[in-house]
């Protein structure tokens, strides 16, 4: 598979990674005190009261302030920040207001969890450094990348790291799954992979939180094979610009796969095209595996329920936060547990003021400018 060699500035909000999105921080360390969390007085710092999820911040945002889309300057949202956002998402909020505050042990886990990936990666395929100078180049990789994949794919084999994309809601989604395989039943598998710290298995929250991700990963793919993604979300979304000439490198790469394209647009119609007419199944099955990261040792597996109402209606609400509809919410009282592992804990206004923050969007972004 293709990578990208990339000029600096290049690519700012231009398409996504060559890993897998799916590393989170390890919570293993809690130990049992989720099962704490839920008992009164159990949570350190701040008591929560309990509060309508929804109460505080149905007003509409002010006329002139930025929705959080627009505040991050952000064309596109990861899946893997809407599985953050499942956990918490006030903490996935300071994430992206605090960039340089994540403690050096839990960047060290995903790190580890990166290089695990990219091991797994290179078991099926080659990667190929490819120089890029225009956002368009790096989606054309991407789009080069799903090219190669479609036919191996339709043959049986099994992928790994493949880019998914589509709008919903009004939103464009991106991710990149782990992979795909048949089982032998004949059946398409997702196959996420999550690596561990500690040897053991995750809690259930954060278990929960991995289910969201992969069932968004199925959502998206499914709209892809059945002709529902178009280019055009894509263009409009990335600010895309179909007539730009590829470069040199890219070209060349596309002609070494067999095929011709030297513009963005020409690849594009001929991805799309082939997505179209490659009668690839959607998922059947969702699969995590959770491995230890020292060992490799395999923990444990998990085979995943979709549940496609549940996992919308949780999206749709997910948006809201990102379209600028409500403001975000922390953990409630039930789950206060999860701030004892959390970098922003200090910080935390929704912990300060006990579940009941009142600062608008537009003041709380002056306020961390200051």
């Amino acid at each position: 598979m293709a990578g990208t060699g990339r000029e600096s500035g290049a690519t700012e909000n231009a398409g996504f990674g060559d890993l897998s999105d799916s590393e989170f921080p390890d919570f293993s360390e809690l130990g049992d005190i989720e099962e704490l969390g839920s008992q009164p007085g159990s949570s350190s710092g701040n008591p929560r009261k309990e509060v309508d999820p929804e109460g505080p911040w149905k007003r509409k945002r002010e006329a002139d302030a930025l929705t959080p889309m627009e505040r991050f300057h952000l064309r596109c949202l990861w899946i893997s920040d809407l599985a953050t956002q499942s956990w918490c998402e006030q903490q996935m909020v300071y994430g992206k207001e605090l960039p340089d505050f994540q403690s050096a042990e839990k960047a060290a886990v995903l790190s580890a969890g990166a290089s695990i990936h990219l091991a797994r990666e290179l078991e099926l395929h080659d990667l190929v450094n490819i120089h890029t100078s225009t956002k368009e180049d790096v989606w054309a990789v991407k789009l080069l990348n799903i090219l190669c994949m479609i036919p191996i794919l339709q043959s049986g084999g099994t992928i790994r790291e493949f880019p998914v994309f589509g709008e919903v809601e009004g939103v464009f989604l991106v991710g990149v799954i782990d992979e795909l395989h048949y089982t032998s039943k004949g059946e398409l598998e997702l196959a996420e992979l999550k690596t561990r710290k500690r040897p053991m298995m995750p809690l259930e929250a954060q278990k929960e939180k991995d289910r969201f991700q992969v069932s968004l990963y199925k959502c998206i793919f499914d709209a892809m094979v059945r002709g529902q993604v178009t280019s055009a979300s894509l263009v409009h979304h990335m600010k895309l610009s179909p007539e730009l000439l590829l470069g040199p490198q890219v070209q060349s790469h596309a002609r070494q796969g067999g095929f011709t394209a030297k513009s963005f647009g020409d690849l594009l119609e001929l991805t799309f095209l082939s997505l179209t007419l490659s009668d690839l199944p959607v998922i059947d099955s969702l699969k995590i595996e959770y491995s230890h990261q020292e060992t490799d040792t395999v923990l444990g597996t998990e085979m995943v329920v979709f549940e496609e109402k549940q996992v919308r209606d949780k999206l749709r609400h997910q948006l809201k936060y990102w379209t600028g509809l409500r403001e975000p919410q922390g953990v409630d009282v039930k789950e206060a547990w999860k701030c004892r592992m959390c970098d922003y804990a200090a910080i935390c206004e929704w912990r300060q003021s006990g579940g009941t923050k009142t600062l608008t969007q537009e003041q709380h972004a002056k306020k961390m400018t200051k």
